[in-house]
């Protein structure tokens, strides 16, 4: 009979904290502090795509990556850093001309298929009804 090694470490997980995440400038997504220098040229490419498929009346300009903001220590303050990084994507994205939701450029035209001026779509966190009942 043949004994098999046990290669688990007994005890708790050796990670105390997650892994520190970033914001994409231009979609908003979060990724690893290592993989979003190899997602960013990626997803201002499929920006640069989409804008072109616009008519030029509705180009925009490129986005530009927000400087890091430096803290009182002279150190590159993380969190307010995200900060900015997450409200540069939200002022990227474009406002239905139906119901004035806002979303990113790639995926207007998907809500757009249910959003008509005839039949706009209802804005988001809307009160409920009279008729629902409260959970």
């Amino acid at each position: 009979m043949q004994k098999f090694k046990n290669n688990f470490t007994p005890g708790p997980p050796r990670a105390t904290k997650s892994a520190p995440t970033v914001f994409c400038f231009i979609c908003g997504r979060q990724f690893g502090s290592k993989s979003i220098a190899i997602h960013e040229p990626q997803c201002l490419k499929k920006w640069h795509a989409e804008n072109e498929k616009l008519p030029k009346s509705k180009r925009r300009a490129a986005p530009v990556k927000p400087d890091a903001v430096i803290g009182n220590d002279g150190e590159v303050d993380a969190v307010a850093t995200n900060e900015v990084l997450w409200k540069n994507s939200q002022g990227l994205m474009v406002e239905c001309e139906h119901c004035g939701r806002k979303f990113n450029e790639d995926r207007l035209s998907v809500h757009q298929r249910s959003c008509t001026a005839e039949n706009p779509a209802k804005s988001v966190g809307r009160s409920r009804s009279k008729s629902q009942p409260k959970r």
